[in-house]
């Protein structure tokens, strides 16, 4: 009976953590979801609705601090080589009705994220 005990709890153990476990968000997939901003984050004027879904979509995969800090990395990054206006990008997440403190601009520092 002990032995079936120890099995079951290691099958216990052994579900939850395939539960928990997630996927990190890679920058190409933050790219993505983002990309249907660019326009908006270089000019400004209204965001798409399809970029306040990839909004929504990303503040969804940022749950953790971890997740967060590495989506602002490849925001950062990403703002440079987008020529991003920081202007659009700090107004862009209130803009799609979201509250993310995921800031999209090159001069933060993302280790501050919480």
């Amino acid at each position: 009976m002990k032995g079936a005990s120890v099995a079951m709890l290691a099958m216990i153990a052994m579900a939850l953590l395939m539960v928990h476990q997630t996927q990190a968000l890679s920058c190409g997939e933050l790219v993505g979801m983002l990309q249907p901003c660019v326009g908006f984050l270089q000019s400004g004027g209204s965001p798409s609705g399809e970029c306040c879904n990839g909004v929504r979509r990303l503040q969804g995969a940022t749950q953790s601090q971890g997740d967060r800090r590495t989506a602002c990395h490849c925001a950062k990054s990403a703002s440079g080589r987008f020529r991003v206006n920081p202007d659009n990008a700090n107004s862009l997440p209130g803009r799609c009705g979201v509250s993310t403190n995921i800031p999209i601009n090159p001069n933060v520092d993302c280790n501050s994220i919480p």
